[in-house]
Formats: C-alpha cells, sequence, structure tokens
C-alpha cells in the first residue's frame, strides 16, 4: 500500500487470521505439526508476514487459535515468527469432542483447557479468549431454558475456575479470559449477548474478580435475534460492571467481507467506544471454502457466499483493517472513543 492510516488512539488493532484457513494452516496434523510452506516456513508466519506487509495501517496483535495437542515446538517458532513482526500475541482455546455444560465431560475439557493455558503462560500472553461454554454445533443437543440454564452455568462456572486453579492463572501474566458466545446453529443455549454474559458475571462473582470478560462479536450479535439497540444496551450494562472484552469486527453470517455487513460493525463499534472501555479490536473473517467449515455452509448457505470480489483474502482483510482504522480515528475525532 501507498498510502498508511495512522491509528490516532490507544485501541490495540489486531486480526484473527481465519482468513489463513483452519485445514492448511491453523490445525495441526495427527502428529500435532502445524503446515508448513515448501521452504519449510509456518504458514501462519507467512501469511502474517504477506498481511503485516500489505495493511493500510500498523498491526499491533493477532489472536492465534491453540489446539489442544500441537506441538510446542511449533507453538513456540509460531510465536517468535509472529512476534519479528512486532506483533502481541493473544490466544483463542479450541476444545472439542466433550460438552463444558455436562458434568461428565468436565474432566475431558480441562484437560484440553489446562495445558493451553500453561503455554500461555509460559509465553507470556496477557489475553486469551475461548468458546468453551458449549459445544461447536452439537447435533445432540437443545436449547437450556430455566433452570437447566442455571444449571449450565454452575457447571461452567465450576469448570472454569477448575481450569483457573490447575493452570496457575493466580498471579500469572494472564490477566483475562474473554469469553465468546456464538450464534443459534452453532451453539443451542449460551446463544446471545445475555445469556454469554449470565456465564460471565457468574464466573467473576464466583472468583471474586472481574477476571473473565464478555467477548462482543459483531457477526454473532447480528445473527443472534437481538436488534442493534439491545445489543448496545447491553454492552453499555456489561462495560458498567466491569466486564467488557475483545470486539471483533466480523460481518455476519457471510463472515466475509465488511461490505456484506449491513451495519453491525459500525454500530456495536460506537457502542463500544461510547463506554470508555474499548481496548481490544480484532478484524475477523473465514475463507468461505475452508474444510473445516463444511457444517456451517450445510447450516446456513449465506456462510458459504464468495465476498472477495476478485480481492485475495489477504486483500479483504487489509481492506477491513483500513475500515476499521479510518472508523476508530473518526470515532476519537467525533468524541465518541477518548482515547
Amino acid at each position: 500500500m501507498s498510502e498508511k492510516i495512522q491509528l490516532k488512539t490507544t485501541v490495540h488493532l489486531g486480526v484473527v487470521p481465519t482468513h489463513l484457513r483452519f485445514v492448511g494452516c491453523l490445525v495441526p496434523d495427527a502428529e500435532g505439526r502445524f503446515p508448513r510452506d515448501p521452504d519449510g516456513t509456518l504458514r501462519l508466519v507467512s501469511g502474517m508476514r504477506e498481511l503485516v506487509g500489505s495493511s493500510p495501517v500498523r498491526l499491533d496483535s493477532v489472536q492465534i487459535p491453540i489446539f489442544p495437542g500441537g506441538s510446542e515446538d511449533d507453538l513456540s517458532e509460531a510465536i517468535d515468527g509472529l512476534r519479528a513482526l512486532g506483533l502481541e500475541i493473544y490466544f483463542i482455546m479450541m476444545v472439542g469432542g466433550a460438552n463444558p455444560m455436562n458434568p461428565a465431560d468436565e474432566d475431558t475439557v480441562v484437560a484440553q483447557l489446562v495445558p493451553s493455558f500453561r503455554a500461555a503462560v509460559k509465553h507470556g500472553v496477557r489475553h486469551v479468549s475461548s468458546t468453551s461454554i458449549e459445544e461447536w454445533m452439537s447435533a445432540g443437543e437443545t436449547t437450556r431454558d430455566g433452570e437447566a440454564f442455571e444449571a449450565a452455568i454452575r457447571q461452567n462456572v465450576k469448570l472454569h475456575l477448575r481450569v483457573y486453579q490447575e493452570a496457575g492463572l493466580e498471579g500469572s501474566c494472564v490477566q483475562n479470559w474473554h469469553m465468546e458466545f456464538l450464534r443459534p446453529g452453532e451453539f443451542k443455549t449460551f446463544t446471545n449477548l445475555e445469556r454469554g454474559w449470565a456465564f460471565v458475571s457468574a464466573a467473576n462473582k464466583a472468583l471474586g474478580k472481574p477476571f473473565f470478560r464478555q467477548l462482543v462479536d459483531a457477526s454473532h450479535c447480528g445473527d443472534s435475534g437481538f436488534p442493534i439497540e439491545r445489543n448496545a444496551e447491553l454492552i453499555s450494562r456489561i462495560a458498567a460492571a466491569g466486564e467488557l472484552g475483545i470486539f471483533h469486527a466480523s460481518s455476519k453470517t457471510t463472515r466475509g467481507c465488511h461490505s456484506t455487513d449491513d451495519g453491525w460493525i459500525g454500530a456495536l463499534l460506537t457502542a463500544m467506544a461510547a463506554t470508555g472501555r474499548l481496548e481490544h479490536v480484532f478484524v475477523e473473517m473465514f475463507d468461505h471454502a475452508d474444510d473445516a467449515l463444511q457444517p456451517l455452509r450445510e447450516m446456513e448457505p449465506g456462510f458459504g457466499v464468495d465476498t472477495r470480489d476478485g480481492r485475495s483474502y489477504n486483500g479483504v482483510v487489509a481492506d477491513g483493517l483500513a475500515n476499521v482504522a479510518r472508523r476508530l480515528n473518526n470515532l476519537r475525532a467525533r468524541g465518541i472513543l477518548k482515547s
């Protein structure tokens, strides 16, 4: 890019590199090794190097998925390579094959999360995220309401505080654990901002401090069934409670180019900025043909729409970064964003 955008706020701006694909980049193989280019470079590192070089705004950070069983050596190599690009590392803890709401699956989920958190401590990671309150795309799960919902919260609190203790997070470098809900279909129970916050609030109350934060993903908010106004009101309340976390600038339904977003990113980013608690913004897009996401294409045909309009995914993400950087600068110019 010949013209660079100067970010005029203290907000940390980065990406979730899902545009590089889970299968073929982010997911380790059966031996725990991560995909590499023909020259031996980790694809995550080479992909992020390309994006850093083409982005019209300087990136501060990258939020990388951490899968159980991945090679510790490959992870260390990836972190070193990404930090050499000037990026702060954030983790997204991935779990699978078990339901955190079910007491019978507690040990399995804990066994997946604890090593990932120990890796976060080892590598000095300050902020971690996860969707570890429900199993993704569980065919046998139904919506839990009333007492069943409260029981799901209690079990999740028990599980996540156990991880906190067993991973040695007290007094560690890990400052916050940001929890993300998913839209109906991907999840059955924790499917909107209000329900996600119910867990975060309960977990903090049990821990005695605001360690858990509510991640706000514009795409999931847009597909949750709540209108923009209700999400904005919840964002204000969550911030007032000191429990507002990371913002994902991601387009509802398509998860692609921001031009398909229908206003959700702009409206919720403004709501986040107005709280005075906006600290981290990540642009997140998915490759519409990623083999790992076939269940999403089957669930929602709109997810499989190619929104590139002739660009590479690197180009689409670079455009998204420009869009978000301009929004942040103008939120500051209008006095909505104070930093």
